[in-house]
């Protein structure tokens, strides 16, 4: 798999992030840290115990990483849920976003994660 196949699994721009970043090595090097990356973990943690500041917060977070790293599709409900969560409305409207934003950032981690695997087979 290589990273613009990865960037179409999981719902990103390849052409944009390439214009950004100028280096498909520093795309993929920096896409592979969104494996680690402890934004959503915060979001679901603060949902789930109704922390609607802090989850904003990582919401927020995690918009922003997504907006710098082209991921589309997680992007859409990561700026859908921030928006929703600005308000402090941690509410049924909130739960149906969540579980699309859930979705979304498991097809992406999965995508890279498989990426990674091919890499280090190499």
């Amino acid at each position: 798999m290589t990273l613009e196949e990865t960037y179409f699994k999981l719902g990103g721009n390849y052409e944009k992030v390439i214009k950004l970043l100028k280096s498909p090595v520093l795309v993929r090097k920096i896409a592979l840290k969104f494996i680690d990356d402890k934004s959503f973990e915060l979001l679901e943690k603060s949902f789930n115990e109704k922390n609607s500041s802090e989850a904003f917060r990582a919401a927020h977070t995690l918009k922003g990483v997504c907006l710098n790293l082209c991921f589309d599709r997680l992007c859409l409900t990561s700026v859908e849920m921030t928006e929703h969560l600005r308000q402090g409305n941690i509410d049924d409207k909130a739960v149906e976003i969540f579980g699309r934003l859930k979705e979304d950032y498991l097809v992406t981690i999965s995508a890279l994660k498989e990426l990674r695997t091919v890499i280090e087979k190499q």
